[in-house]
């Protein structure tokens, strides 16, 4: 990995006593409503976990990916929402509080999304999406150039929602075609209509999806504590539990000891349009193959402890292994989009990661998890000690 690029020399070099500016405008911070919002998300990701170790099959894991991204859409909404609005009163509370409801009826037909509960899923996410437009229709009110955004911005989100209501009236291929349809307006939306109009506040914006990844770690943490239920606390699953932990707080270090520091300080400093595209490209989507790749980690390590003794079967191991690979994967392209640079060390983890998904059914899923625990700890390990005078200049100029 290349040295990691060093802080202003002006950061350094301001006296000690300049006094702060007279009128600076408070910064916007992540609000209790939406933390408080974020407890249903917390459900949903638990529900997709679920989903795929109820029957760890091809379709069943292509299913529970389609599920992710449309509830990661649904909370990045959310998430720009309250970055417009920057408080959580009057009429935007009530809104986002009834959201919060749909959300959660959603959430609870899930794991059954695809089956008898397809039609309550989609139209309860349908509310979740028309009651965002709903919000930043009255945000808009004395704002002439977001009424515009708002316009179209509803020309995306709504069909989406009423796909899914669609999908749950029909069957078979159908489905799978309202399905796909509604994750590719989501996905291209962004790129279609543009950036122009948006407004963004760099620092609430990267806490909010900060918080996102310490919700889906603590979820691998809930799934390891699942895995063990049910079994005799021998050394064998004292050891996996350790690992699993040891892995998630890897998956934590590699994030936020210096990649999300860095990354927001490039995000403050950039303005005007760039600053939108840095929040649609960094946050909205190289956040998800992120989420994913820790729920997929998720699903994979509860399997592992279940299973301590014997070989994994492909699509766990898939998780175990491909999730992380995939979590490794978006970091350097998180690097790349930010700074220009290319993490060298991590993208080797993930390939091999990648290699290592055929391996893993071959030897028993505790061996597979001790190797897997190594890459993580050993990646952190090496970037801590190689670029250690690097890493405290940033993190001494950037807290």
């Amino acid at each position: 990995m290349p040295p990691v690029p060093l802080p202003d020399p002006a950061l350094a070099q301001a006296p000690a006593s300049a006094p702060a500016p007279a009128a600076a405008v408070p910064e916007q911070r992540v609000t209790p409503l939406e933390l408080f919002f974020d407890l249903v998300f917390v459900f949903a990701i638990t529900q997709v976990t679920g989903y795929l170790t109820a029957d760890a099959t091809w379709i069943r894991l292509l299913e529970g990916l389609a599920i992710l991204v449309v509830l990661w859409w649904a909370w990045e909404c959310y998430a720009w929402l309250g970055n417009t609005a920057g408080s959580d009163e009057g009429a935007f509370r009530l809104t986002l509080l009834a959201a919060m409801g749909a959300m959660l009826i959603a959430a609870i037909a899930l794991p059954h999304a695809f089956g008898r509960d397809a039609l309550a899923f989609g139209i309860a996410y349908c509310i979740v999406r028309i009651l965002h437009i709903v919000a930043y229709a009255i945000l808009a009110r004395a704002d002439r150039t977001l009424r515009v955004v708002v316009v179209i911005l509803a020309r995306q989100m709504v069909p989406v929602g009423l796909l899914l209501v669609v999908a749950g009236l029909v069957d078979g291929p159908l489905r799978t075609l309202c399905w796909v349809v509604a994750i590719g307006l989501d996905l291209g939306g962004l790129y279609i209509q543009g950036v122009e109009g948006w407004r963004v506040e760099a620092g609430h914006l990267a806490e909010r999806h900060g918080l996102i990844i310490i919700i889906a770690l603590g979820e691998s943490i809930v799934e390891i504590g699942v895995g063990a239920e049910g079994h005799a606390l021998d050394a064998g699953l004292i050891v996996a539990v350790l690992l699993g932990v040891a892995t998630a707080a890897a998956l934590w270090w590699a994030y936020f000891d210096v990649v999300a520091l860095v990354a927001e300080r490039r995000f403050r400093r950039a303005t005007g349009t760039e600053r939108v595209l840095i929040a649609r490209d960094s946050y909205t989507y190289l956040h998800l193959p992120m989420l994913v790749g820790i729920v997929l980690f998720a699903f994979g390590v509860e399997e592992t402890i279940a299973h301590v003794g014997d070989p994994l079967h492909d699509i766990p191991a898939l998780g175990l292994c491909g999730g992380l690979a995939l979590y490794f994967l978006a970091h350097v392209a998180f690097r790349l989009r930010n700074v220009h640079t290319l993490n060298r060390g991590r993208l080797l983890a993930a390939i091999v990661l990648a290699a290592l998904v055929p391996v893993a059914t071959t030897m028993p899923a505790l061996a597979a998890l001790a190797i897997v625990a190594a890459i993580c700890v050993g990646l952190v390990a090496y970037e801590f000690v190689h670029f250690h005078d690097a890493r405290e200049r940033l993190r001494h100029a950037l807290t």
